[in-house]
């Protein structure tokens, strides 16, 4: 255990020195990130990610000599998990959107928020990614209860994929305004300031509390589909972790263009749904981890072609009737 506890110290103690870098050095000042920005941040996230899965391939023994895993076996889930939840990501972006244009957020604001966002996110979803392991491991029919909930939740994606977002609503926003007064304007990029001493909290911090909620939301509906893929605590949290890392970056590279990708909600509603029964049924009979992998990218794959393709007619329609 020893070695196991040293393996999750230094993995923190990298994301914390990437995060302080990012933060102190990168972004500094607060500015409008532009899509090259993005572009370069998002291949080095990605980067890092397939580095550290082929660091798991080839010491994954030696690291965690404990593990039930092969080191094949150990990068193929890390894999599959990083893929299932970078693509659920996605659909937090369609959220970041919505929030950030019903509070009129400046761009040059956008990149602060996501960061503190993403700060909270990591700290939740590794809160709840132990408590699943540890329920998972002491009660084996808890697996059913999270397979049923991504089938219903997969289900329900599907119908409702143009289901509104109303920030207005959040309790946690009609909570600070009881009990604590907001300023009308932005302040800048900080989230409290002191008038007349007084403290008071921006528009921005409301911003802030609505992503975390909302992000806290998403990781009820992904932090179980990755433990459809492993049941490694480690495993789970550290494709959890890259695959968050990198959202940032992918928000400001395809937040002009998320309306082309018209059916990539429905393929994830179907990525939900097919891990779900992956879940329930793995008593029955247990899909091997490359086959899932094998699904999850054609189902991306086919609504994502999909989708450029009807973008590709809608602009040709629009063009032949202009």
């Amino acid at each position: 255990m020893e070695g196991i506890i040293w393996l999750w110290v230094g993995f923190n103690l990298f994301v914390l020195l990437m995060l302080a870098l990012d933060l102190g050095v990168f972004h500094r000042n607060s500015h409008v990130v532009s899509t090259k920005e993005a572009a370069i941040w998002t291949v080095v996230w990605i980067g890092l990610a397939m580095l550290f899965n082929i660091g798991i391939y080839f010491f994954w023994n030696v690291l965690s000599p404990e593990s039930t895993y092969t080191n094949s076996e150990a990068s193929l889930a890390f894999f599959t998990g990083y893929l299932i939840e970078k693509s659920l990501s996605v659909d937090n972006i369609f959220v970041f959107i919505l929030i950030f244009s019903f509070f009129a957020v400046p761009a040059a604001y956008q990149h602060h928020v996501l960061f503190w966002g993403i700060i909270g996110a990591l700290i939740m979803r590794g809160a709840l990614i132990l408590v699943g392991a540890a329920l998972l491991e002491q009660f084996h029919w808890v697996i059913y209860i999270f397979g049923a909930f991504l089938i219903f939740t997969g289900i329900r994606m599907a119908l409702h994929k143009n289901e509104e977002v109303h920030p207005e609503n959040n309790p946690l926003v009609k909570l600070l305004r009881h009990v604590m007064p907001v300023t009308e304007n932005y302040e800048g990029d900080k989230f409290f300031i002191r008038r007349a001493g007084t403290l008071m909290a921006t528009p921005l911090f409301l911003v802030l509390l609505i992503v975390e909620s909302t992000d806290l939301i998403f990781a009820v509906d992904s932090i179980p589909a990755i433990f459809a893929v492993t049941g490694d605590p480690f495993i789970v949290y550290t494709s959890n972790v890259f695959a968050i890392l990198g959202l940032r970056s992918l928000y400001f590279l395809l937040a002009g263009v998320m309306d082309k990708f018209t059916y990539l909600k429905l393929g994830l509603a179907v990525v939900l749904t097919f891990v779900g029964i992956k879940m329930v049924m793995v008593d029955v009979y247990k899909i091997p981890v490359g086959m899932s992998l094998g699904v999850i990218v054609s189902i991306l794959g086919v609504s994502i072609i999909a989708s450029l393709w009807k973008a590709r007619n809608n602009a040709e329609s629009l063009s032949v009737a202009e």
